[in-house]
């Protein structure tokens, strides 16, 4: 598997302690509908979140909540509107992106962006 693969795998695992250990409850992960996906479903107090997570081990060409462009926006608000229509109950919903960056010796830092819009 190439590198970067890796990379967004070792961040989707490590995306799902940090929402655990942050008092989410884990809804889905990698939930598919069609060709989208979210990388990340889970709820806290009323509100449902889907998480978009990127991932880069530096940030010498950008950081990776730069990688998530009106497309990709666009994209991960439709596969959540979908969830919705499937999952209803929620008072509220959130979409966010969870960025992480690694060090050499994969030690992540989070920046979490809340509730983006288009």
């Amino acid at each position: 598997m190439a590198r970067h693969n890796d990379t967004g795998k070792l961040g989707e695992q490590l995306a799902l302690q940090w929402a655990i250990d942050n008092d989410f409850i884990i809804r889905e992960q990698n939930w598919r509908f069609g060709k989208w996906e979210i990388d990340l479903i889970a709820s806290k107090n009323d509100r449902l979140h889907f998480f978009e997570v990127k991932t880069r081990r530096t940030n010498n060409f950008g950081y990776p909540e730069e990688l998530v462009d009106k497309n990709k926006l666009w994209h991960f608000v439709s596969a959540g509107t979908a969830y919705i229509r499937y999952n209803s109950g929620f008072k509220w919903i959130q979409f966010d992106i969870l960025a992480i960056t690694l060090d050499e010796s994969n030690k992540a830092t989070f920046f979490l962006i809340e509730d983006v819009y288009l």
